[in-house]
C-alpha cells in the first residue's frame, strides 16, 4: 500500500491552540474529524492514520515545537518508509492574505522556522501547502501576531478554506502534486470581493 505523510505544523499545548501559527494543526484536526479518526500521542507527535482508495494516509502534528519540526518529519518518514514525493507539509504563511491557499512542489522556507528546520534535515524538495494568515500587525509585532488567536470574524473567512485544504490533501494523495496545483492554485478566496470594494 502506497503511504503518504501529511504534516501540519504548529506548537503543542493548550496555550497555542487556535493561534495563527497552529493553522497546520487546525487543518489536520478538520481532516481527522471528517475522516472519523483520532490522534494518538506517539513519538515526536500526535499521529492518526486512515486510508483512501488503497492509499494509506498518516497525519502528523509534531510535538517538537515549531523550530524543531524537522525531527518529527524525518523520524516518521524513516519509520514508515515514506518517499519524499509523498510528503505534504501544511503551514501558516504571513505573506498571503487570510484564507489564501497556495500549494507548491518545493521551494525555499520563506523565513518560516518550521519549514527551515525541515529543509535542514531533508532538503527542500517536498510539497507544502501554505495557508495565508495575513500580516495586519504593527512593525516589530510579528511574533505576537503569529502566536495570537484567530477572531470569530477571522474564522468565518478561514473555516471554508480549511475545508478546501482538506480537499487538497485528498487530491494530493489520489492525483499527485501537479494535478492538484492546477486544480486549486489561483482559486479565488472569499476575501477577494471584500478587498476590492
Amino acid at each position: 500500500m502506497e503511504k503518504y505523510l501529511i504534516v501540519g505544523l504548529g506548537n503543542p499545548g493548550n496555550e497555542y491552540a487556535d493561534t495563527r501559527h497552529n493553522t497546520g494543526f487546525m487543518v489536520l484536526d478538520a481532516f481527522a474529524k471528517a475522516s472519523n479518526i483520532v490522534f494518538e500521542d506517539c513519538r515526536y507527535g500526535f499521529v492518526a492514520t486512515t486510508s483512501v482508495k488503497g492509499r494509506k494516509i498518516i497525519l502528523l502534528k509534531p510535538t517538537t515545537f515549531m523550530n524543531l519540526s524537522g525531527n518529527a518529519v524525518r523520524y516518521w518518514m524513516n519509520k514508515e518508509n515514506i518517499r519524499q514525493e509523498n510528503l505534504l507539509v501544511i503551514v501558516d504563511d504571513l505573506s498571503l492574505p487570510l484564507g489564501t491557499l497556495r500549494l507548491k512542489g518545493n521551494g525555499s522556507n520563506g523565513g518560516h522556522n518550521g519549514l527551515g528546520h525541515i529543509q535542514q534535515l531533508i532538503g527542500q524538495q517536498y510539497a507544502r501547502l501554505k495557508v495565508g494568515i495575513g500580516n495586519d500587525f504593527p512593525r516589530g509585532m510579528q511574533v505576537e501576531w503569529v502566536l495570537g488567536k484567530y477572531s470569530e470574524e477571522d474564522m468565518q473567512v478561514l473555516s471554508p478554506r480549511i475545508e478546501t485544504a482538506c480537499d487538497i490533501i485528498k487530491s494530493f494523495v489520489l492525483s499527485g502534486i501537479n494535478i492538484t496545483m492546477n486544480l486549486y492554485n489561483g482559486n479565488k478566496k472569499p476575501t477577494d470581493k471584500t478587498k476590492a470594494q
